[in-house]
């Protein structure tokens, strides 16, 4: 039996949860958006559960194959910029400060939403931008748009406290079940808010695209409450140790049988290779599937 998301009318994600949850093994599907180019371009190898995934990644192919100018712009079969009509740079009041936002969609009226948390040395523009890393911010404005959904994208000028809490003031902003998406230094943020009580019950999952590892993540309050958690990483960052941040992974599951969490491993990717090539629709599903 499937959760279907598309053509669900006026009923909120919330409600079309709980019904799910009535029932065993349901699964979430979206309607997708150019699925064919942004599907993983081959599995090498995964476990008997489906939770540990090593995805083909190949350079060549993935980069030099996909843009045309490599790690700058991607080709335009990639983009559909029908998004730019629907999207803005809107701010936020957080801790006195006014915080700006990339948003596409409705927040005030999304069925869900994602908001992605980009690493050091970025701002909003890096989640927005529909060019870079292979058009896939664009395929997920996209994705956000066909299905109702909401995807922001705040500027987060520190990785502290102070940080945790200005994302934390636009989880809490709005009415939609969130995902909270964080790269790089951003998982600190992620981290932060997965034992926040207050943040916790607003989220639908959280994925951390080549995180740090941290295992205060396992006992945290989202994982005492089985929050879904998807983790994508290379094989050879050289940032965060792809072992460390299975090893956060493995620790999870153990804190339930079965736990909701998926490890995608991009065999031979880099630092940046999860931004570029996690498969959104997939991620998305998973993380909404209860």
């Amino acid at each position: 039996m499937r959760c279907v998301l598309a053509g669900q009318g006026a009923l909120s994600l919330a409600l079309l949860v709980s019904a799910c949850l009535a029932a065993p093994a349901q699964t979430f599907e979206l309607k997708g958006h150019k699925d064919r180019l942004f599907a993983y371009p081959g599995i090498m190898a995964k476990s008997e559960d489906n939770a540990f995934i090593i995805v083909n990644y190949d350079k060549q192919r993935d980069i030099h194959g996909r843009d045309s100018e490599p790690e700058r712009r991607v080709r335009s079969n990639y983009v559909s910029l029908r998004v730019k009509q629907y999207s803005r740079v809107a701010e936020h009041e957080a801790n006195g400060r006014k915080i700006e936002t990339g948003l596409t969609g409705e927040y005030a009226s999304a069925r869900f939403a994602v908001i992605f948390v980009h690493g050091r040395g970025g701002d909003q523009r890096l989640g927005m931008n529909d060019y870079s890393f292979g058009g896939n911010f664009n395929r997920l404005k996209n994705l956000m748009l066909v299905n109702g959904g909401a995807y922001l994208a705040p500027t987060v000028e520190t990785f502290d406290d102070r940080g945790a809490q200005d994302v934390k003031a636009l989880v809490m902003a709005g009415r939609a079940p969130v995902v909270l998406a964080c790269a790089s230094m951003g998982s600190i943020i992620c981290s932060k808010l997965a034992d926040d009580p207050a943040v916790v019950p607003r989220l639908a999952g959280i994925a951390l695209l080549g995180g740090a590892p941290d295992m205060g993540l396992v006992r945290s309050a989202a994982v005492k409450a089985r929050l879904p958690i998807v983790f994508t990483h290379g094989s050879l960052d050289t940032v965060y140790p792809w072992e460390d941040q299975k090893a956060v992974f493995d620790a999870v599951r153990l804190t339930a049988t079965p736990y909701p969490a998926r490890f995608v491993l991009f065999d031979t990717g880099s630092h940046g290779t999860p931004i570029r090539m996690t498969d959104w629709k997939q991620t998305l599903e998973f993380l909404l599937t209860r």
